[in-house]
C-alpha cells in the first residue's frame, strides 16, 4: 500500500515540478494522484512531511532564490510573476519571511561573499555549514578540481531512467538498495554496462538538507515495466558540463561546490533543468574506496 502511495505522490511532485508557475489547487493535485482532496493531503503530508500548500510556496520560492542567483540580469518583477506571485510587496514579504532578506540583498550577495551567506540567521536552515566550509574558500575549490576533474562541455542525449523519490539527505544508502534489489530482480544489475544516478531537483544553497528531492536512478538502454514506488521518467537532451572524478563519498559536497564555482568562472550559465550524478561503480568494491562518478550540469 505504501509503494502504491508512492507512486501517486510521485505523480503529484512531477506536476507541481512541471506547473509552479500555473495556480495550483489542491482539487486539481488530488486528480493527478487519483485521489480525493482529503485523502490525497493526508497522504502527501505523510510521504512529504509538508502539508501540500507549504511545499508549494517553498518550491516557488527556491525556484525565485535560484533565478536571483543565477540570472542577475533578469528584473526581479519578471522573476516572481514566473511564480506565481502578484505583485513585489507580497513576494518580498514571503521571501524575506523565509530567508531573512530580501530579494536584492539575497541577489546582491556575490560567490566571493558567500560567508556572509553562511552567517544569516535562517530559521528555515537553508544556509548550511557545508557552504561555510567549501563554498567561501573559492581559492582552495579552484585548486581542488583543477587536481582532481576531468572536465568537458557535452551535448548529451535524452537519458531513460527508472527512479525512487527520495527526500532529505539522510537514508539515501536504503532508497539504492532497494532500487538494486528491484534491478536485480529485473536482470538489469548484472549487465556489463548497468549504471545508477542521482538526479538533485533542489539546491544545496538554497533548500534545508531535510527538504531537499533526489531521485535515484537506474540507467536505462531498453523499455521496462515498473511498479509500485519506482517509477520512471528521463533526463532531458542537451548541452551539459561533465566532470569525471574518482573522489571519496566524503568528498562529494566539496567536488560539487568547486564544479560550480568552475562553472561561473568559465562564464557557464546553468538553464533551468536538473544536475545529475551517474555512478560508473560501486565504490565498495574500489580498492580505495572511491566512486568513479560523473557530475552533470545542464547549461545554456
Amino acid at each position: 500500500m505504501i509503494q502504491e502511495h508512492a507512486s501517486r505522490i510521485n505523480n503529484a511532485l512531477l506536476y507541481i515540478e512541471d506547473n509552479l508557475d500555473s495556480e495550483l489547487s489542491l482539487d486539481t493535485i488530488a486528480k493527478v494522484a487519483h485521489y480525493s482532496p482529503f485523502h490525497f493531503h493526508r497522504i502527501f503530508k505523510t510521504i512529504t512531511n509538508e502539508p501540500l500548500q507549504v511545499y508549494i510556496n517553498r518550491k516557488r520560492l527556491e525556484k525565485t532564490a535560484a533565478l536571483l542567483f543565477r540570472k542577475k540580469e533578469t528584473p526581479i518583477s519578471e522573476i516572481y510573476t514566473k511564480y506565481g506571485f502578484n505583485s513585489n510587496s507580497s513576494f518580498t514579504r514571503a521571501f524575506k519571511k523565509f530567508y531573512g532578506i530580501s530579494p536584492s540583498e539575497f541577489r546582491n550577495i556575490s560567490p566571493s561573499r558567500y560567508s556572509k551567506i553562511c552567517k544569516l540567521n535562517s530559521k528555515n536552515g537553508q544556509i548550511t555549514q557545508v557552504f561555510e566550509e567549501y563554498i567561501c574558500n573559492i581559492n582552495n575549490l579552484k585548486n581542488w578540481i583543477q587536481m582532481n576533474a576531468k572536465i568537458e562541455i557535452k551535448n548529451m542525449p535524452e537519458q531513460d531512467v527508472a527512479y525512487i523519490t527520495h527526500i532529505g539527505v539522510k537514508d539515501l544508502g536504503s532508497t539504492f538498495y532497494k532500487l538494486v534489489q528491484w534491478s536485480r530482480q529485473k536482470g538489469l544489475y548484472e549487465q556489463p554496462d548497468f549504471k545508477m544516478g542521482t538526479i538533485y531537483h533542489d539546491s544545496f544553497k538554497i533548500t534545508s538538507l531535510d527538504k531537499i528531492r533526489m531521485s535515484a536512478c537506474v540507467l536505462l538502454d531498453a523499455p521496462i515495466t515498473t511498479e509500485g514506488e519506482i517509477g520512471l521518467t528521463s533526463i532531458a537532451a542537451g548541452r551539459h558540463i561533465v566532470a569525471h572524478f574518482e573522489i571519496t563519498p566524503e568528498d562529494f559536497e566539496k567536488s560539487w561546490s568547486s564544479l560550480f564555482v568552475w562553472m561561473n568562472e568559465q562564464g557557464y550559465k546553468k538553464d533551468d533543468k536538473n544536475p545529475f550524478e551517474i555512478y560508473y561503480n560501486d565504490f565498495n568494491t574500489h580498492p580505495e574506496k572511491k566512486c568513479i562518478v560523473d557530475f552533470c550540469i545542464p547549461i545554456e
